[in-house]
């Protein structure tokens, strides 16, 4: 299921952190299956993906609000 961009801005910075190392390994990690010939779901790939750019999308808000303020 993907991330919601609203349900991210309600978690804290260190809990983005956390999801986006745990979503970059995954991503490793399918990468991995793909050249091995053992990915099953390839919409995965796709998924994960953009989970990672809404969270990054969520901190490099932040971050802007911090900087401005």
């Amino acid at each position: 299921m993907a991330l919601k961009a609203s349900d991210l801005r309600a978690r804290t910075t260190d809990d983005l952190k956390g999801e986006l190392r745990g979503l970059q390994k995954e991503q490793f990690n399918l990468r991995f299956q793909k050249a091995s010939g053992q990915l099953e779901n390839t919409g995965r790939f796709r998924q994960v993906r953009r989970d990672i750019a809404r969270i990054k999308t969520v901190l490099g808000e932040r971050r802007q609000n911090a900087a401005s303020q």
